[in-house]
């Protein structure tokens, strides 16, 4: 099984149904495996349903940063890989031949998967762009595609977002963005993203860095950087200059209350304090999430602060999102957007889909793919619950 993810429409895990297959809930010899493409709760987050035998595959910066975010996340999940996806490296499961392709995405440590069993090749897409940090590892694809593909399974999520002849703005795009800003604001720059964006963490700290700023994380920020085992990513542990630890208050509690504190010792001499943000808070970024409002408001290091939004604005039509914006409006404090898909614009997949040139290819993860047909070539529509003939 390729990916078993929580969809997104879905009210939650208790109501979420299981697909109908065989060893998902009762063991069977036929399901050998479930392979995560990377760590995106759409794609593995229906796993916790699962009986326990499934042996599972991803790869090990994932398997790393999910259990990080565990003890962080609600809901989080460290998952127990029995096998680790290494780009490139040819892997067997059962009958089947694996070669994982590591892809630039918003979601660190994210695979492409070819697959060949019985005289049939499938490619599977995962989730992909071309205009991350990582744009190269696309071309790199597109440069050399696998061959003699019956069917490609190709993601579709930017379908709709904007007009197929356009692409998205690029991490480069945004480092400039956040330049500008980071120079005209004259006091703390809050930037709301996901720390487990790694790509976008980087294109902030690269920001701040050149705007003589210091990038400010938390705790669970902290694990998740240094989860990644990459030493091209900042740290705030490995000395890394312009990076600095915060943990609020909150925070605090929740290490202590779950056992962790010991946890942020290795952040000792890299630790913020309370009483020194206001001083510092114009040479700060923080990787900020709505309820870290209140430690700041109590060090009363709000002054000149500005706010930015860096996740899908959906987020903002309720919930936190929304409570946030509406907070910053009380406050009178700027909020504004600066952000970029983690998906491949119509553009880059028709590059895509032209290099591989499946016999078949199936839209998948999109709620774009009555399109598919006007502007690919080779579409197959399927249902959900539908089985294919390779």
């Amino acid at each position: 099984m390729l990916d078993l993810g929580l969809p997104l429409d879905a009210p939650d895990l208790a109501r979420a149904s299981l697909p109908e297959i065989d060893g998902l809930e009762a063991p069977s010899a036929s399901l050998l495996a479930i392979i995560v493409s990377h760590g995106h709760r759409d794609h593995w987050g229906l796993i916790p349903k699962v009986q326990a035998t499934i042996p599972l595959a991803m790869g090990a910066a994932t398997e790393a940063i999910m259990a990080a975010a565990s003890r962080f996340v609600p809901g989080g999940v460290a998952l127990n890989a029995a096998y680790h996806l290494v780009s490139g490296k040819p892997m067997s499961i059962g009958p089947f031949k694996i070669i994982p392709h590591l892809v630039d995405h918003s979601g660190f440590d994210a695979y492409a998967l070819e697959i060949e069993a019985g005289g049939k090749r499938l490619f599977y897409s995962g989730d992909l762009r071309a205009h991350g940090r990582k744009g190269s590892l696309f071309e790199r694809l597109v440069r050399n595609p696998p061959e003699n593909i019956d069917i490609m399974l190709m993601e579709g999520s930017s379908l709709g977002r904007l007009a197929n002849d356009q692409r998205f703005p690029s991490e480069t795009d945004l480092e400039e963005g956040f330049l500008r800003r980071f120079e005209e604001t004259s006091g703390i720059a809050l930037v709301a993203c996901s720390a487990q964006n790694i790509d976008r963490v980087v294109t902030i700290y690269r920001a701040a860095k050149r705007a003589g700023r210091t990038l400010l994380v938390d705790a669970y920020a902290a694990e998740v950087l240094s989860a990644t085992g990459y030493a091209t990513i900042p740290k705030p542990e490995h000395g890394w200059p312009n990076v600095a630890v915060y943990i609020p208050q909150s925070q605090r509690v929740q290490l202590v209350k779950n056992g962790i504190a010991p946890l942020v010792d290795k952040y000792r001499d890299f630790r913020l304090w309370p009483e020194q943000l206001r001083d510092k808070a114009g040479r700060l970024v923080m990787l900020f999430r709505g309820w870290m409002m209140q430690d700041l408001d109590r060090a009363d290091a709000l002054a000149g602060a500005r706010v930015i939004w860096s996740q899908w604005d959906g987020y903002l039509a309720d919930g936190a999102g929304a409570r946030l914006r509406a907070d910053c409006e009380r406050r009178g404090i700027p909020f504004e957007t600066l952000h970029t898909s983690g998906h491949a614009s119509v553009p880059d997949l028709k590059r895509l889909a032209s290099a591989i040139r499946p016999c078949r290819l199936i839209p998948i993860h999109t709620f774009g793919r009555n399109q598919f047909p006007s502007l690919f070539d080779n579409v197959t529509l399927a249902e959900d619950g539908e089985w294919i003939d390779v």
